[in-house]
C-alpha cells in the first residue's frame, strides 16, 4: 500500500515509529493550504515560507515529543500552529499598522481595476487601505483575530470555529463586534475610509 493512502493518523503513527517518508507526505498533503494561508496573512513570500517551515518544525517537534492528541483533526492542529506564528510574528513586529504594494502578490497601483485612476486616487486608496490595517489593530485580539482570518485568510466561519477552538456562533459574534466597534472607532474619529 502506498504511503499517500494513509489517513492522517496512520501516517503520524509511521512517523513516530521512525518512517522519516510518513511526514514528508503530511507536508505535502497540507503544504498548499497551510502556505496560502500564511501567505495571505503576512504579505510577504519570505516571510511566508520561514513561518511555514517554522511550523512544520513544532509540527515534529511536537509529534516526537508526544504532545499530538489523536483526534483525527490533524489538519486544524497544524493550521493552529500557523496562525499562532503569524500572530507571534505580527505582535513582535508590529507591522500591522503598515501595508506595502511590495507584499502583495499583485501590484496594488497596476490592477486592471485602478487603470484609470490617478496617481492621487491610487495614494488615496493606500491610505485607505493603512488606515484600515492601523483600525484593525486597534480591536480587541479576539476581533481583530477574526478580522485577520476572515478577510486576510480567506477561512470559513467553520474553519475559523475549528481553529480557534469556539463555536461558529461565538466566531459569527466575534466579527459581528468587530464589525461595530470598527464603525465606532471611525465615527468618533470621524475618519473617511471612501474616496
Amino acid at each position: 500500500m502506498k504511503t499517500q493512502l494513509f489517513s492522517d493518523n496512520e501516517l503520524i503513527n509511521k512517523f513516530i515509529s521512525g518512517d522519516s517518508q510518513a511526514i514528508e507526505v503530511l507536508i505535502h498533503r497540507y503544504k498548499n493550504k497551510v502556505y496560502s494561508y500564511i501567505l495571505m496573512t503576512v504579505r510577504d513570500q519570505q516571510l511566508a515560507e520561514d513561518i511555514f517551515q517554522d511550523t512544520f518544525l513544532k509540527v515534529i517537534k511536537s509529534l516526537t515529543d508526544g504532545r499530538y492528541q489523536e483526534n483525527g483533526r490533524f489538519v486544524q492542529w497544524v493550521m493552529r500552529i500557523a496562525h499562532n506564528l503569524v500572530i507571534d510574528y505580527f505582535r513582535r513586529e508590529k507591522q500591522m499598522n503598515t501595508v506595502s504594494s511590495e507584499k502583495y502578490e499583485y501590484d496594488l497601483f497596476n490592477s486592471q481595476k485602478f487603470s484609470d485612476q490617478t496617481i492621487e486616487d491610487e495614494l488615496i486608496d493606500f491610505q485607505i487601505t493603512k488606515d484600515l490595517r492601523r483600525l484593525i489593530d486597534e480591536l480587541p485580539d479576539d476581533q481583530k483575530e477574526i478580522i485577520l482570518m476572515r478577510h486576510y485568510g480567506n477561512l470559513s466561519f467553520k474553519e475559523i470555529a475549528d481553529q480557534t477552538n469556539v463555536s461558529i456562533n461565538t466566531a459569527l459574534g466575534r466579527m459581528r463586534y468587530a464589525l461595530i466597534n470598527l464603525r465606532k472607532i471611525i465615527k468618533d474619529n470621524k475618519i473617511c475610509l471612501t474616496k
